[in-house]
């Protein structure tokens, strides 16, 4: 049987694979089986589970797949982060990143074949755009990950924290991205508190009001101006959604227990690191929960940017942290194997007429 025509199970969340074998007329406690499996002990030979009758096991094998990626390339970094190269079925690479610290280990996973905005600081957004990924496209780099890392995803082992950062704009693949960080959440998937993931998004309003509904994770925002007329010029969707109904939404999403929401900031030498700058984002993040993380802009071949000197991103710091706003300035990470915030590039071919199709999806989403 085709690769095609079977079901990969990765695409499945817990109420996904209940209905599975309710409809095969077995009984829906087989998900949870099968998870443990999967995601407890990275098992992915159906007949290796011993705990399924022979019966079942057979069925799977004949009629069900877990469809993980082919790894290409698996890169170190000097400072201890690790890139994977991760080839698809259709011949798309894209890439999955880990990055250790002290007190957690964080892994940042794509979610489209390249992506469909056009960040002019990003060098994803230079490739263009093929697809979205599966569920199981996403929930399979935290899989590979984990083998590979000798580890299980949870809070108290290497990979603790899940980041969608990596390529592409995950509210532009709703459905997918949500239907994997519930995978994530599952006590039988990867057992992750949502406060132990964060979706990272360049401001797709309607999707930000409906995500807290479906699937309340940590959220970070990729803001990187203080007005719209300078955000219109690096990230374009702002003209599509100011910087006022961003906020608002923002501001909503945080909800009464008044948890911060993630500003990710790059810092652009003469672009948008001055003082009088850092003042206006100080204004205009009054009153929203906010934590700004100042990003070093990471070059890539053929930008027009510089990354700021260090003594402009310390004080621009200094002025966010003396105005009462919670400050880090993240340290840049997995640069020489080009996996640093902003790097991520995989290969794919662009299949985009990228302003219509952009625009379309974002209608769809509104609809």
């Amino acid at each position: 049987m085709s690769v095609a025509s079977t079901i990969n199970l990765l695409d499945l969340d817990r109420p996904g694979l209940e209905q599975f074998f309710l409809d095969r007329g077995d009984k829906a406690f087989r998900a949870a089986q099968v998870m443990k499996w999967i995601y407890g002990q990275g098992v992915v030979d159906f007949a290796a589970m011993t705990n399924l009758s022979k019966t079942l096991r057979e069925m799977l094998q004949d009629s069900t797949r877990i469809g993980l990626p082919e790894v290409v390339a698996d890169q170190l970094s000097d400072d201890g982060s690790r890139k994977w190269l991760l080839r698809l079925d259709d011949g798309n690479c894209i890439e999955t990143v880990f990055i250790p610290e002290a007190e957690r280990g964080t892994l940042c996973v794509s979610s489209q074949v390249g992506c469909m905005l056009n960040c002019s600081f990003c060098s994803t957004a230079t490739q263009g755009f093929n697809r979205n990924l599966t569920t199981g496209e996403i929930i399979a780099q935290a899989w590979v990950a984990a083998q590979a890392l000798g580890s299980r995803v949870d809070s108290n082992r290497v990979i603790s924290n899940v980041v969608m950062m990596g390529m592409g704009e995950p509210l532009l693949n709703y459905d997918n991205v949500v239907r994997a960080m519930q995978v994530m959440q599952d006590d039988f998937g990867f057992g992750l508190s949502k406060r132990r993931i964060t979706l990272s998004t360049a401001g797709i309003v309607p999707a930000i009001r409906q995500l807290r509904e479906d699937c309340d994770v940590s959220l970070a925002v990729s803001l990187h101006a203080p007005n719209d007329a300078l955000r219109d010029e690096l990230v374009p969707l702002n003209r599509k959604y100011p910087l006022s109904e961003l906020l608002a939404v923002c501001k909503d999403y945080a909800g009464q227990g008044r948890r911060r929401v993630t500003f990710e900031y790059v810092m652009l030498a003469g672009v948008n690191d001055s003082d009088a700058q850092a003042r206006e984002l100080i204004r205009c993040l009054k009153g929203v929960p906010a934590k700004v993380n100042l990003i070093p802009f990471n070059p890539f071949p053929n930008t027009c940017y510089e990354r700021s000197p260090q003594s402009r991103i310390d004080r621009f710091f200094e002025l966010l942290n003396r105005a009462g706003i919670m400050t880090i300035t993240r340290k840049t990470r997995g640069q020489d194997i080009d996996a640093a915030c902003g790097q991520l590039a995989g290969r794919f071919r662009d299949r985009t007429r990228r302003r219509s199709r952009l625009m379309d999806k974002i209608e769809g989403i509104q609809a």
